[in-house]
């Protein structure tokens, strides 16, 4: 299959949208990092997206849609006032809620639960896409399954080039890491997955909050994913990834021994302003200013550079929980297998 890279026009929109209604599968952009898009009515076309990713059948996808009168048919039992004070906080955005499903959204779609998480993002191009597409879009990051997500249209096409007729570019991510992802099925808003809508954000809008505590760990033996990113080992590079907690000099040494004793090819992640502390080694910055945001939007484009040097052994810092910064440790922390030592 030839794979096209396409800028984001009227025209090329239009091209995917028809893509998505045939039951193809189509790279876009959205705010957070790119997709890979299926009709979520369409169970033959999500079961694309699983081979096209080499993803594990029961890890759930998001349905994407453009506006609020389309979830509706998607979902069963109504939206709870809490879920209608985060719609109205933080749609459209980087945040995705979880209902009781309706039989319109295919198993395929929710690896078998009994909900689905649905998000409307603000890309304009994503937003565009579902409604040249005219029904709703499943999709999960658009990257071979376990690697850093893609945040470029050139991410996408390194990870999916001939498997999937279309990418849409429509320029860097601007979040960098996936949605938030709450379960509001139950009496309190529950944080399944970090990103973007931080915990205090949740709490402001509805009141209350709660984060699952395997959001920093792997999920216990019979446990099933109810969120995308809950099960297995994500985002990870080919290096394998330690992260070093604690006070920013203790760390430094801590880094620059195992560093020392490593073979030729290894890497640091340090947060801006650390660089000095590493005395010349090998040094990429998460992010170009002291914020957990900018540390998100450059995230996966350093891990995947790492890759393209084929660094094979990563020495992080790691980032402080508080806001988005939960976000980027959660992201960190299911890339390491959650290989995290404290100092």
């Amino acid at each position: 299959m030839n794979t096209k890279l396409l800028p984001v026009t009227p025209e090329s929109i239009a091209e995917a949208g028809g893509i998505i209604r045939g039951g193809g599968l189509v790279g876009f952009p959205t705010e957070t990092v790119y997709g890979l898009g299926a009709n979520a009515l369409d169970g033959d076309a999500v079961r694309q997206i699983f081979r096209a990713k080499g993803r594990p059948g029961d890890n759930p996808l998001i349905t994407h849609v453009a506006s609020e009168a389309e979830i509706a048919p998607l979902i069963r039992g109504g939206i709870s006032d809490q879920a209608r004070a985060l719609m109205r906080a933080y749609w459209p955005g980087p945040m995705t809620l979880i209902f009781p499903k309706s039989d319109r959204i295919p198993p395929e779609v929710s690896a078998g639960l009994d909900t689905v998480g649905i998000r409307m993002p603000s890309h304009p191009a994503a937003r565009a896409l579902i409604e040249a597409a005219g029904v709703p879009i499943a999709a999960p990051s658009a990257n071979r399954s376990g690697r850093p997500s893609p945040t470029t249209a050139r991410h996408v096409l390194d990870d999916m080039d001939g498997r999937i007729p279309l990418i849409l570019d429509g320029g860097a991510c601007a979040v960098g890491v996936e949605s938030t992802v709450i379960d509001v099925t139950g009496r309190v808003p529950r944080v399944l997955r970090p990103g973007g809508v931080t915990p205090e954000m949740i709490a402001a809008a509805a009141g209350a909050v709660e984060v699952d505590g395997a959001v920093m760990r792997p999920l216990r033996e019979g446990e099933k994913p109810r969120s995308p990113g809950m099960k297995y080992r994500h985002y990870a590079p080919e290096g394998a990834l330690t992260i070093f907690e604690g006070e920013a000099a203790a760390v430094a040494r801590a880094i620059c021994a195992r560093y020392d004793a490593a073979p030729d090819g290894a890497a640091i992640l340090a947060l801006p302003g650390h660089e000095a502390l590493y005395g010349g080694r090998r040094v990429l910055p998460l992010g170009d200013k002291d914020s957990a945001e900018s540390v998100a939007a450059s995230l996966f484009a350093v891990l995947r550079a790492l890759d393209d040097e084929g660094v094979k052994l990563i020495f992080s810092e790691a980032v402080d929980e508080a806001g988005v910064g939960l976000a980027v440790m959660n992201r960190l922390g299911r890339a390491a297998a959650f290989h995290i030592e404290k100092v």
